[in-house]
C-alpha cells in the first residue's frame, strides 16, 4: 500500500486507515467531500426509497458506495441500482462497474465539475448504461433530474430528457418519481 508517482488505487481505499466517510478516488488522487446539504441528503433519500420501491425484484439499491471502475478510479456515486447478485456480503465495499444498471450524481456546489464533466465521462467509458445528474432548481429549490442513456457504439452518454417537478421513464425499468415530494418524509 501506499502512494506512488502514479497516485493512489483503488484498492488503496479499503487499506488506509483513517480515511473520513465518502473519500473517493479520482485518477488516483483521493477526493474528500464536503458536508451534505439538506437539499443533497433529502435528494439521496427520495431517490433510494422510491427507486427501492419500484425497482424489479432483480435489483437492489444503495446510496453512497464506491464503484471500481478501473485501478485510479473509485469513484461514490450518491445512489446505485445494480442486480441482486452484485452483493457479495456484509463487508462489501464497492461494486464492478458492469454490474450498476444505474449511477445517480446530486451535484453540490464542492461536486460540480466532477459530477457534471468527470465522472458522467469515467461511468460511460466503463460501460455504466444509464446515468442521472439531479441539480438544485434555483427558483422552487427542487431536484432537476438529467436523464442520460449510454451509447454503445460511441462509449458516451446522450440525453434523453431533463426533469421538472414528475420525473417519467422507461428505462432502465418503469419509474416514476414526484420531485416535489423531496421534503415529504416517504408513505406521507
Amino acid at each position: 500500500m501506499g502512494k506512488t508517482t502514479e497516485g493512489w488505487t483503488a484498492d488503496d481505499l479499503d487499506r488506509i486507515p483513517g480515511l473520513p466517510p465518502h473519500t473517493e478516488l479520482i485518477d488516483g488522487s483521493l477526493v474528500f467531500r464536503s458536508p451534505q446539504t439538506r437539499f443533497h441528503s433529502r435528494t439521496m433519500r427520495l431517490l433510494d426509497n422510491v427507486l427501492l420501491e419500484q425497482a424489479p425484484e432483480h435489483l437492489d439499491v444503495i446510496r453512497e458506495m464506491t464503484v471500481k471502475l478501473d485501478a485510479k478510479n473509485r469513484p461514490e456515486p450518491d445512489v446505485l441500482v445494480f442486480p441482486l447478485e452484485a452483493n457479495t456480503g456484509p463487508g462489501q465495499t464497492w461494486y464492478k462497474p458492469e454490474d450498476i444498471v444505474l449511477a445517480v450524481e446530486v451535484v453540490s456546489a464542492d461536486s460540480r465539475e466532477r459530477d457534471r464533466e468527470v465522472k458522467p465521462r469515467k461511468y460511460a467509458a466503463a460501460g455504466v448504461p444509464h446515468f442521472w445528474r439531479v441539480e438544485q432548481d434555483e427558483d422552487k429549490g427542487l431536484p432537476v433530474v438529467y436523464v442520460y442513456e449510454l451509447d454503445p457504439a460511441t462509449k458516451s452518454y446522450g440525453l434523453t430528457g431533463i426533469f421538472h417537478d414528475r420525473l417519467k421513464v422507461a428505462t432502465p425499468f418503469d419509474i416514476e418519481i414526484d420531485l416535489s415530494a423531496v421534503d415529504r418524509r416517504p408513505g406521507r
